[in-house]
């Protein structure tokens, strides 16, 4: 009797059938992969965002609450309501700096500087601002 080959003709054909289909499908699974790792990072981003988009809103709600406007004026600008007594408690300075450093005037607020500004401008006595066309040496 004669020995069959170990690879018939028939075994061929299926074994190139099917290399062929896992060929055709290795790249719409490779692609449906990448979307779906795709996808996930946009629903993450998306999230995200909605999370901004609520601390926003709920900062939004918070500028127009009268109550918090109040406290925050009274806080940052040391407002006094009208009727109410305020009270700045002033820190007591070292005794041990010398004369010279206590005397030190402070600086103006910054609306005087401002309001000096525009007088200075309208007098015309302000400094000139030099443009990128002007040289300094030139006058």
């Amino acid at each position: 009797m004669a020995k069959r080959p170990q690879l018939t003709g028939r075994a061929a054909i299926l074994a190139v059938v099917v290399c062929a289909i896992a060929m055709s499908l290795a790249y719409p699974v490779r692609e449906y992969i990448s979307l779906r790792r795709s996808i996930a990072e946009l629903r993450a981003e998306k999230a995200r965002v909605e999370a901004e988009k609520q601390t926003l809103l709920a900062r939004d709600r918070q500028l127009y609450d009268p109550n918090w406007q109040k406290k925050t004026a009274k806080e940052r600008l040391f407002y006094c309501g009208p009727g109410e007594k305020c009270y700045v408690v002033m820190e007591r300075q070292q005794a041990k700096e010398p004369a010279a450093v206590q005397q030190q005037p402070a600086p103006p607020p910054w609306y005087e500087t401002l309001w000096e500004s525009v007088e200075a401008a309208d007098k015309g006595t302000g400094r000139r601002a030099v443009t990128g066309k002007e040289s300094v040496g030139q006058s």
